[in-house]
């Protein structure tokens, strides 16, 4: 039965989504109007900037300016819109230099202000954090790490549940026992703690790339378990059927069977689990930045980002801006959600 419109739908806005959040991640240098490691000692914790589309006539324009904000209480950190400074935004200006899929050397952004001069108003579209740094900028630059890193942990793990899951199904009794009691076993274990525990044996101070391989190879390693037991279950249901038996009766290799028979067939469940892991890993990789023992300062991760959010009085006032990386996160697992129930209905 052909999928209903509604469910088409479901699945074409979770894909949007999911598309929309990668190309954010992608080209997160080419979205940050600044350096994420840029500070402004002078703007600590400032709020979003002000844009207005009026010309200094007080005529509309087409082309917005930002205003400068003013820090009349440092204790409160309370500020004030300063109308005599502004600056004109533009589309593709020039700001630090990056390079572009790692490949490409360019200083060409998608937007930011158009006056070179380095104390000019900025465009802070979240604000700054305590540090004075743009909050956009950490954002972008923040979810190409977690989204990098909970998909291919994700893939990894799935690919290893998946082989030995077929080789527990289809191999003999003695074989399946062993594989099963440690699958069994890994799945009895607190997986948060053992991705705690495992993350905490290694130096806190790793470089981004190292950091992320790191936890790429930890969630694989504590991950496969689920993905195992299902593969194992829906290949020892599948390999007594008439077409499996009748490709062992012609002559064809066990692996041959299970790649061309049995795999293709029990796909769809085992999709349906990786779209089950794949938010899980992201919230771990949260979790731990959240901790301290993710990845470390000055870079930025969604989980390092929210832990801002643990000063009550900081929420408070800036709650929207605190919750930002929280929200990102939300979207993203929704939108996983959303494409594994559109593709349910067939």
């Amino acid at each position: 039965m052909p999928r209903s419109r509604a469910k088409k739908r479901v699945f074409f806005i979770g894909a949007l989504l999911i598309a929309l959040a990668y190309a954010l991640a992608i080209f997160a240098d080419f979205f940050a109007p600044y350096d994420h490691r840029e500070q402004v000692r002078g703007a600590p914790a400032a709020p979003i900037s002000t844009i207005s589309f009026t010309g200094a006539d007080e005529s509309f324009s087409f082309r917005p300016r930002v205003f400068a904000y003013r820090l009349v209480d440092p204790i409160a950190q309370r500020y004030e819109t300063d109308e005599t400074k502004s600056a004109p935004i533009g589309l593709f200006t020039r700001g630090y230099t990056y390079r572009l899929l790692g490949l490409f050397e360019t200083n060409i952004h998608l937007f930011g202000t158009l006056d070179a001069d380095p104390i000019s108003p900025r465009i802070n579209l979240l604000g700054t954090d305590q540090l004075g740094r743009d909050r956009f900028s950490r954002l972008v630059r923040a979810m190409r790490f977690s989204l990098l890193v909970a998909p291919l942990g994700t893939l990894l793990a799935c690919a290893i549940g998946i082989a030995i899951g077929l080789i527990s199904g289809y191999a003999n009794r003695s074989i399946d026992t062993v594989l099963m009691g440690v699958t069994d076993t890994m799945l009895s274990l607190p997986s948060l703690i053992l991705i705690l525990a495992a993350r905490v044996a290694f130096p806190l101070e790793l470089p981004p790339m190292t950091a992320a391989s790191l936890l790429i190879c930890i969630f694989a390693l504590v991950g496969w378990a689920e993905m195992a037991r299902l593969t194992r279950g829906l290949v020892r249901s599948t390999r007594e059927m008439d077409y499996i038996l009748a490709a062992k009766a012609t002559g064809v290799t066990p692996f041959r069977t299970l790649m061309r028979h049995i795999l293709p067939n029990i796909s769809s469940p085992l999709i349906t689990q990786a779209m089950l892991i794949l938010p899980a890993f992201l919230l771990s990789e949260a979790a731990l930045s959240f901790l301290g023992v993710g990845l470390q300062e000055p870079e930025p991760s969604l989980g390092n980002m929210l832990s801002a959010a643990a000063d009550i009085g900081q929420l408070r006032e800036h709650t929207f801006l605190l919750l930002s990386p929280a929200i990102v996160i939300f979207v993203f697992v929704l939108a996983v959600r959303l494409c594994g129930e559109g593709r349910r209905t067939r």
